[in-house]
């Protein structure tokens, strides 16, 4: 395998803003960085290839030092970042991907090494208790093609799309917090940071 790692963070952060104001959700302040700035860390101690996807002025994020794509179609959610981080794979000769999602900054230290052992399969996806994140995982780059005819059919789901091939659901249980706490909100940020 030879993987290349890509922070998705290609959303709109409606969920984290209210209606009187827009700012980038990964570009929060978070201890001593932003909540990029802690995934971008902590996914580097665990692979050497990283880059980000961002859609609209990828000036904003310059500073970061990543390879930065953007969506190639539009309104495709998570699955959009996922096929961008595809093709910029396929044309640099990786064979896998593996993505972190922008907005789960506690993953844990054993993560890409526990995705990478799982070789008999296509995708493998991280859980959690009772609950999987389709968003972080290890992706084949060969279904490129599939997943591109999956989004133009009109779906967006992640799962929906997982569930069509021979995958794995890696557990990570007993953890408190959650290795996968997912922030939605700013009451999930300021969880979060109680627990940073």
């Amino acid at each position: 395998m030879k993987p290349l790692g890509v922070i998705i963070a290609g959303g709109q952060s409606r969920r984290f803003n209210d209606n009187s104001q827009h700012s980038d959700k990964f570009l929060t302040p978070f201890g001593k960085t932003t909540l990029l700035g802690q995934i971008i860390r902590r996914a580097q101690q665990q692979i050497p290839d990283l880059i980000l996807n961002v859609n609209g002025d990828v000036s904003r994020v310059r500073s970061f030092g990543l390879d930065v794509i953007s969506d190639d179609l539009s309104d495709a959610g998570p699955l959009g970042g996922i096929h961008a981080a595809m093709t910029a794979a396929k044309a640099r000769g990786y064979s896998h991907i593996i993505s972190f999602s922008s907005d789960s900054p506690f993953f844990p230290d054993d993560y890409v090494a526990r995705l990478l052992a799982q070789n008999d399969v296509r995708i493998a996806i991280a859980k959690s208790g009772e609950k999987a994140h389709p968003v972080m995982g290890i992706f084949e780059v060969s279904l490129l093609d599939d997943l591109k005819a999956y989004l133009a059919s009109g779906e967006r789901r992640v799962m929906w799309w997982v569930r069509q091939h021979p995958h794995k659901e890696v557990v990570w249980d007993n953890e408190n917090p959650d290795p996968f706490f997912n922030i939605n909100n700013r009451q999930d940020l300021a969880k979060a940071e109680k627990y940073l």
